[in-house]
């Protein structure tokens, strides 16, 4: 049996139905940043190493974050992880 469900909602709308937190203030402070730092040239400058101190060590640590979090689970210590 399949079953299919069409749901008609912006991206906003399901973030807070799912209870993720607002980003966009976030967002539009790191966007601003980018801008800023692209217009003025600066040398050596890496959106990536801007937002490291936001992100997991690794993707898979993010993903693993966020599957916890949808499943209502606690996250593990960094001991209790593989």
């Amino acid at each position: 049996m399949k079953i299919t469900f069409d749901i008609d909602a912006t991206p906003q709308e399901l973030r807070t139905f799912f209870g993720l937190p607002d980003i966009e203030p976030l967002q539009n402070e790191m966007l601003e940043l980018i801008k800023k730092n692209m217009a003025m040239g600066t040398e050596g400058f890496d959106p990536a190493t801007l937002m490291k101190p936001f992100l997991p060590e690794t993707i898979t640590a993010m993903q693993k974050t966020f599957w916890q979090a949808m499943l209502g689970q606690k996250p593990m210590d960094s001991d209790q992880a593989e």
